[in-house]
């Protein structure tokens, strides 16, 4: 019988029966407990959840930060690990996980995992794939996510934390539609978020932010060298850019 780790894996989850399986199959044997906080799915995303061992349970969308934190206290283990329902646990990873906590619990109060990209229609990373670092494994007593409706980072504070080497694949997108509408949501809710800030934005930014957010994606990111695919979705992440900030003028100057 394998032995679990004193871990617990929570995951927020909407309409995500295509993909949630990857995330909950990647953990599922050498984890304590797998948690998904459903926001009310009408495809079947809790039984399938179920179906493959995982507790779901229904909580209504709060935004991702407070929605985050209530998964955290569904979790039994001071030691969670947060997965979005588009991502896995390379066996790498698994592994590293594993070692981290051979003897006893680990000794940082967090770590650093790295978050690569899959876009559509590929299996297997790029060697330039863009990487994501972000606090996912952690002790709840020494952190929690912050109560941002979008922003959901986990914030820590005079407590050590290190780095993980091996991945987590990240398949964000579905499909070109999957990314515009995400990207409508999303947006929306950044813009909101900066009014709520009450930021200030120059006029300028809405000639600099497309050119400016392509610039980084296309040649900096390296999706100049995953052809047509890196062209298509290097323009969309620009245009999201371009998006975030008129929608937020929209709402400043105009309402």
């Amino acid at each position: 019988m394998t032995i679990k780790l004193p871990l617990s894996v929570f995951i927020i989850a909407h309409n995500e029966i295509d993909r949630i399986g990857r995330a909950i199959e990647s953990v599922r044997e050498w984890v304590d407990e797998v948690i998904v906080i459903d926001s009310g799915s009408t495809d079947g995303t809790m039984a399938l959840a179920q179906t493959l061992g995982a507790r779901a349970q229904y909580h209504g969308w709060e935004g991702y930060g407070l929605q985050k934190r209530f998964g955290e206290d569904q979790c039994r283990n001071d030691w969670v690990l947060n997965l979005d329902a588009d991502e896995e646990v390379t066996p790498q990873l698994a592994q590293e996980i594993i070692e981290l906590f051979s003897k006893g619990n680990p000794i940082m109060a967090g770590y650093v995992l790295r978050i690569r990209d899959l876009l559509p229609g590929e299996e297997k990373l790029v060697f330039n794939a863009h990487t994501n670092f972000v606090l996912r494994l952690y002790n709840k007593k020494e952190g929690r996510f912050s109560d941002s409706p979008v922003h959901d980072s986990v914030q820590i504070e005079a407590a050590l934390t290190a780095m993980l080497t091996q991945p987590v694949l990240h398949r964000s997108f579905r499909s070109l539609s999957h990314a515009i509408d995400k990207m409508n949501s999303y947006t929306s809710a950044q813009a909101d978020n900066l009014q709520i800030k009450g930021l200030k934005f120059p006029c300028l930014r809405l000639l600099t932010e497309f050119p400016m957010a392509f610039f980084k994606t296309y040649i900096l990111r390296g999706y100049v060298l995953r052809g047509r695919r890196g062209f298509i979705y290097a323009m969309q992440y620009a245009y999201a850019r371009f998006a975030r900030v008129a929608k937020y003028m929209e709402l400043r100057d105009f309402t």
